[in-house]
């Protein structure tokens, strides 16, 4: 989902647009896996220990708990990371997230004061971390599983300074 540009104020560009790592789909995939072989198999083992007038009745249950169990835990995770988005301009951090209800948060990066980041060993095993900007005003805006947030960091800290020098120099 690509940032529209009109949304954008005269003079902004998009400096870089990402969204989470694609790790937290891991447990999605492997659930649709399981959802696949459970039904196959609650369809090869119970319908035909059902009576011949029932079999239709049962492959049609277990074929919409399978849905229900796909749009639960397979769907809707998907849809998640795929509407989660960070966008960073050369003057502020773009946040939008939602699937039906859309949400978003823009951060001006002159209010920003630190950046840190965290990665766990699972996090350097993909690639991946945790981005926490501090502002003095309010609490801390945390983003997960930033892929390559090492390099993310130090882009930020980067386009910090320059809009900290460039907002000095329209004093």
């Amino acid at each position: 989902m690509a940032f529209s540009e009109k949304l954008l104020g005269q003079g902004e560009h998009v400096v870089f647009h990402l969204r989470t790592h694609w790790r937290v789909l891991i447990w999605p995939a492997l659930a649709f896996l399981m959802l696949c072989l459970l039904a196959g198999a609650g369809i090869g083992v119970l319908v035909p220990m059902v009576a011949e007038s029932g079999r239709l009745v049962v492959t049609w249950i277990i074929v919409g708990v399978a849905l229900v169990g796909f749009v639960a835990l397979c769907l809707l995770p998907f849809l998640r990371w795929w509407t989660t988005t960070y966008t960073v301009t050369n003057r502020r951090l773009i946040t939008r997230r939602g699937i039906l209800n859309k949400s978003g948060h823009d951060l001006p990066l002159i209010r920003i004061n630190n950046v840190e980041y965290q990665r766990s060993l699972w996090d350097r095993m993909f690639g991946c971390g945790t981005l926490t900007l501090m502002t003095a005003a309010e609490d801390p805006l945390t983003l997960p599983d930033i892929p390559d947030v090492e390099r993310t960091h130090l882009r930020l800290g980067e386009l910090m300074t320059h809009a900290g020098s460039a907002h000095g120099e329209d004093a």
